[in-house]
């Protein structure tokens, strides 16, 4: 069995509610992160660990700008969803771990300095991305369509 290696205050994504952790400490969510939550055995983890003191937060609105700007620093703004931008805010406004196996937001947290716990993978590598026509091979500051050549953008890294 695993030990537990929550610290005093961690923050919990949903990738979390799917499986058997060892949790301690305070440990919060964010209500999107609760809104994914839609199987029997989610939300019957979820309703355990809300016995246990599990608190759902909404992070400020301040930290989730913090967040967005980093994203798009990172490069990794179209790869996080509104639930990612919102655990990582949580973890800033609290000071806490994450708890998440989702590359981007290791990397977009990383960058703003709050630590992250991978749950079931190996942590991601540090990335800064750029994103490159694969037509005319123009770069670009985001995905999307090239406006030279019509051909679609990709990301790579930097």
């Amino acid at each position: 069995m695993q030990e537990s290696v929550v610290s005093e205050s961690s923050v919990l994504d949903t990738s979390l509610f799917f499986i058997e952790y060892p949790l301690s400490g305070t440990i919060y969510t964010t209500p999107s992160v609760v809104d994914e939550l839609v199987d029997l055995r989610s939300k019957c983890r979820y309703e355990t660990l809300l016995s246990q003191g599990l608190q759902v937060r909404a992070p400020t609105q301040i930290s989730v700008k913090q967040v967005q700007k980093a994203s798009r620093k990172t490069g990794d703004a179209d790869k996080l969803s509104t639930t990612d931008c919102e655990i990582i805010a949580l973890a800033i406004d609290l000071g806490a771990t994450i708890f998440s196996d989702d590359f981007a937001v290791q990397n977009v947290a990383r960058e703003i300095g709050v630590v992250t716990h991978t749950i079931q993978q190996r942590s991601a590598k540090k990335r800064v991305w750029k994103f490159r026509c694969s037509g005319c091979g123009r770069f670009s500051h985001a995905s999307g369509e090239c406006s030279v050549c019509g051909s679609p953008i990709k990301r790579t890294i930097k």
